[in-house]
């Protein structure tokens, strides 16, 4: 499996989610400071601070999670498909939808979820119990999967009606990926969109092969043109790698 990844937008994301962690601090700190000052228009600041603090905070926390947080989500869906999917390639963090795997048969979307706790799917209807206040201050929230991968899906198919204008139908499938090694209990199979733990995403391809049917060598060749597109960098240094 070749994985492309990339590595300069990784590290950069990485750091502005280190800053803007520390920004959001000095901010609540500051507000919390204003307590002492002794002004009547006191409060209104720290409603601000609170404000622009906590909203820095969660983008922080959604950088770091994705970007600095181990096992990242990258690596965890490398060691998840680098079995499976050796006649892949994996993009992760260049194209419209952060991790996209281009097989030979299509394409598939995963969407990443890191969140733990009791998680539970019924259709497109989720929920997530057993967090506390981690739901709102230690971890993002859970949101819809199901209605965010379909957009990411929805991306991807204008991105490549823009770059592969000639390839008249893609077979594309979405999958929702917990990665989390802690989470208590997952319950998803009732998910209208396939969901699972990454432990899982083997044995579930695995499963899928035989269903498929292959595209066409120049259809898979002009998605391959296309994706590599926004990896230009990172292809032409393997090249260089293995010249």
């Amino acid at each position: 499996m070749v994985i492309l990844r990339d590595d300069a937008r990784v590290a950069r994301m990485a750091k502005i989610g280190q800053y803007l962690s520390l920004i959001s601090m000095a901010v609540l700190l500051g507000g919390l400071a204003l307590i002492f000052l002794g002004n009547e228009n006191a409060i209104y600041w720290q409603l601000l601070a609170l404000t622009v603090g906590w909203g820095l905070s969660q983008i922080g926390l959604y950088l770091q999670h994705r970007y600095v947080r181990e096992p990242r989500e990258d690596k965890v869906l490398d060691d998840a498909l680098k079995h499976v999917a050796r006649d892949g390639r994996l993009y992760h963090f260049g194209l419209p939808a952060p991790h996209v795997l281009l097989l030979p048969t299509g394409v598939i979307v995963l969407h990443t979820k890191y969140q733990t706790g009791q998680i539970t799917a019924d259709g497109d209807n989720w929920t997530q119990k057993g967090v506390g206040l981690r739901k709102y201050f230690g971890q993002e929230g859970l949101g819809n999967p199901s209605k965010e991968v379909e957009k990411l899906i929805s991306s991807m198919a204008n991105y490549i009606r823009k770059n592969a204008p000639e390839v008249e139908e893609v077979p594309m499938a979405p999958i929702i990926v917990f990665t989390a090694k802690d989470i208590k209990n997952l319950d998803v199979k009732n998910s209208r969109i396939p969901a699972m733990h990454a432990s899982k995403l083997k044995g579930f391809l695995r499963q899928q092969k035989d269903t498929f049917t292959p595209m066409s060598r120049e259809d898979y060749d002009a998605l391959q043109a296309a994706f590599d597109l926004k990896f230009a960098k990172v292809v032409e240094e393997r090249e260089i790698d293995t010249a």
